[in-house]
C-alpha cells in the first residue's frame, strides 16, 4: 500500500517512521520548503524528532500535490486548525478509493465542529464516509523508539477499521478497532484541557492526590460533553479516553501538562507559546469546548478554570480555590 503522511510535526514524523520501518512506500508533507528539503537529505528531523533515521522509503516533500496523489491511504497529522485548509486542497489530488485516516486532536475553532465533521465538508460522501479516525495514549518519541504502544482506530465502515488496523500494526504497536467515532475523537481533544490542569496543579505543588482527582473529576466533564455529542459513555474508559488522558495528564512528554506547568510560574500564553516549538493543541481546544459547553448548558468546571486562566488573566490560584468551594455535588451528576 502506498501512504502519505501529511504533517511532518514530531507526531506525524514518527508515524511515517513506524510505517517506513515496515517497508511502506511513504511519502510525508511538510508545509516549510527548506525543512522538507533537510530532512529529505539528512533522513531526520532535527526539529521535532531528532535522533531518529527515517527508512528509505520514506520520501519527504512540500509539495502538497505530488505528496498525496496515487496513495491509498492519506494520514492527517495537521494541527485540528489547520485541517479544513490543508485537507481540503489535498482532497483535489485524492484516489476515488482513498482512505483518509485522521490523527489530529482538537475542535475547529469558530464552528466547534469535530474532525469528522470537517470531512463531510470537505470531501466526497464516499471518502468522508470510510474515513478512519486514529487516537491513543502515544509520545511520539516512543513509537519512533519501537517502545510498546497501543492505539485505538474508529470508523463507519469497518473495512476501513480493518485496513488501518492492519497497516499500523505490529508486534510493539498494537491497534484495536472501534465503531464509535465521535468518542474516540472527543476523548482525544479534550484530555489536552484536563492535561493542562494537571500540569497547573502539579506546578503549583499540590501533589499526586490532587492530579488523580485531576485525572477522575476531568473523565467526568469530558463524557459529559461527549455524551452530548453522542458518544458511547463506555469509549471513554478506552485507550482514547482514560488511556490518553493518563499519559497526557502525567507523562513529561506531554506538551499541554508543560503549558499548565508555564501558568504555574506565572508565564503568560504568549510567552509560552513563543518558547515551545510545537503546538499544544489544548489551548485552542479550551477556548472550543468551553464555548460549546455554555451553549449546551454543559457543567465543565475544570475546562473554565483553564479558559479564565488562559484567556482572562485569571490568578491560577484564586480560579482554583473558586472551585474547590464550588457547590459540592453527587459524583455521577
Amino acid at each position: 500500500m502506498k501512504i502519505a503522511v501529511i504533517g511532518a510535526g514530531s507526531y506525524g514524523t514518527c508515524l511515517a517512521k513506524h510505517l517506513g520501518d515496515q517497508q511502506y512506500d511513504v511519502t510525508l508533507w511538510c508545509r516549510s520548503p527548506e525543512r522538507a528539503e533537510v530532512i529529505e537529505s539528512s533522513r531526520e528531523n532535527k526539529t521535532y524528532l531528532p535522533g531518529f533515521s527515517l527508512a528509505p522509503s520514506v520520501r519527504v516533500s512540500s509539495d502538497l500535490q505530488s505528496v498525496v496523489e496515487g496513495r491509498e491511504m492519506v494520514i492527517g497529522v495537521t494541527p485540528s486548525q489547520a485541517v479544513r485548509d490543508v485537507l481540503g486542497r489535498a482532497a483535489a489530488h485524492f484516489l476515488p478509493e482513498v482512505i483518509v485516516v485522521n490523527a489530529s486532536k482538537g475542535l475547529e475553532e469558530g464552528s466547534y465542529k469535530r474532525v469528522d465533521e470537517v470531512y463531510s465538508d470537505i470531501f466526497s460522501e464516499p471518502i468522508a464516509e470510510r474515513s478512519a479516525f486514529l487516537s491513543g495514549p502515544t509520545f511520539a518519541k516512543e513509537v519512533a523508539a519501537g517502545m510498546p504502544s497501543a492505539m485505538v482506530v474508529a470508523s463507519r465502515r469497518p473495512q476501513s477499521s480493518s485496513a488501518v488496523q492492519e497497516v499500523f500494526h505490529n508486534p510493539q504497536f498494537r491497534v484495536y478497532t472501534s465503531d464509535d467515532i465521535i468518542g474516540v475523537q472527543v476523548g482525544g481533544a479534550l484530555k489536552n484541557i484536563i492535561a493542562i490542569c494537571a500540569g497547573l496543579s502539579d506546578g503549583i505543588g499540590f501533589g499526586q492526590n490532587a492530579r488523580a482527582a485531576i485525572i477522575t473529576r476531568g473523565m467526568a466533564e469530558i463524557s459529559r460533553m461527549g455524551a452530548a455529542m453522542g458518544a458511547d459513555p463506555m469509549t471513554f474508559l478506552g485507550l482514547s479516553g482514560m488511556g490518553d488522558l493518563v499519559l497526557t495528564c502525567a507523562g513529561d512528554l506531554s506538551r499541554n501538562r508543560r503549558v499548565g506547568l508555564a501558568l504555574a510560574k506565572g508565564m503568560s500564553l504568549n510567552e509560552i507559546i513563543s518558547d515551545m516549538q510545537m503546538v499544544a493543541e489544548g489551548v485552542k481546544t479550551t477556548k472550543v469546548a468551553k464555548e460549546w459547553a455554555d451553549k449546551n448548558n454543559i457543567y465543565t468546571p475544570l475546562t473554565s478554570l483553564i479558559y479564565s486562566i488562559i484567556y482572562e488573566d485569571l490568578d491560577p490560584m484564586k480560579g482554583i480555590a473558586e472551585v474547590l468551594g464550588s457547590e459540592q455535588r453527587n459524583e455521577l451528576d
